[in-house]
């Protein structure tokens, strides 16, 4: 099974702590790796948990608070002081160019390589990243200011053909690909074997959704329903409920009833409050709405 892996880099929220970073994660899919935010050290972050520089292709930058993007002109430099030449992609809501186009400007005048600017609409439902293997779309959240979610997600794969069958119908290899996509074969005396004796299903594609930030909001269902694995934001604890509502974000409970309604297989509660010094609360209140809750922390690998 090919690598799927996201390392979370940082996952506490707009106040700096000792405690955690701010919130970005390093996404490997197929040998392509992306960024979800890009908050402050996102890149000191990197080299200590080994994330490769060359890999990056593209940053996806769900809003524009400063807790999740204030990393992205000094990864960009860095980038070009590790001679970088290919494309670099910042997928981000508009108004990123208030903060791209002076960083450029200043900081980067012989800059190698071009920093693409892919703007995400809001408000809208959108497919931003699309290969043979793998789709990452948007679709909005609910905050204080236009934010997104991100899905990352593996393609459909052709179905798997049995080895025995090919011995035994003596099937050619240039009928092979067209068993993968479905089709029967001829034999040569006019009989038809159907597929369904000939392969078997791949496997289930994988799926990973990233919510940060937001306030509960169930319109999301539709668009994370049954992912294997969901990182959604538990800033607060249910006794600070107003604060959430008043912040547009979600408690830790809030999380758990979203992860429940949408059937996901993991829930990973992340961007935390610096108020809270023990998070295992958080996960209490998370796991008595929905069971296989994990807290995030930095160094932390989700394999799926």
């Amino acid at each position: 099974m090919t690598q799927f892996e996201i390392t979370i880099l940082g996952c506490g929220s707009a106040t700096p702590t000792t405690l955690h970073n701010p919130s970005a994660q390093y996404v490997t899919v197929n040998d392509k790796a992306f960024l979800i935010d890009c908050g402050e050290g996102t890149q000191l972050q990197m080299r200590k948990y080994k994330a490769s520089f060359g890999k990056l292709l593209s940053v996806f930058i769900s809003h524009l608070h400063g807790d999740h993007v204030f990393g992205l002109p000094g990864l960009i430099s860095t980038l070009n002081l590790l001679g970088r030449n290919g494309d670099f992609y910042v997928y981000a809501h508009e108004e990123a160019e208030y903060l791209l186009n002076p960083t450029l400007n200043f900081f980067n005048k012989i800059i190698r390589y071009n920093v693409i600017h892919e703007k995400i609409e809001k408000n809208c439902l959108s497919v931003l990243f699309e290969n043979n293997s793998i789709k990452i779309s948007t679709f909005p959240l609910k905050h204080r200011m236009p934010t997104n979610g991100f899905l990352v997600e593996e393609k459909e794969k052709p179905l798997r053909i049995k080895k025995e069958m090919i011995e035994f119908y003596q099937i050619p290899i240039s009928e092979i690909k067209n068993i993968k996509n479905g089709a029967d074969f001829i034999c040569r005396d006019g009989s038809i074997v159907s597929n369904n004796r000939l392969t078997f299903p791949a496997g289930k594609p994988r799926k990973y959704a990233y919510c940060a930030d937001t306030a509960f909001y169930p319109d999301i269902i539709p668009h994370i329903k049954e992912v294997d694995v969901l990182y959604h934001e538990a800033t607060f604890m249910e006794q600070d409920i107003a604060r959430a509502h008043e912040t547009y974000h979600s408690t830790a409970k809030e999380a758990a009833e979203i992860a429940k309604m949408a059937n996901v297989g993991k829930l990973v509660i992340g961007h935390f409050s610096s108020r809270y010094k023990d998070l295992t609360p958080l996960l209490d209140e998370a796991k008595e709405v929905f069971e296989n809750t994990e807290l995030a922390f930095e160094g932390m690998t989700i394999s799926l």
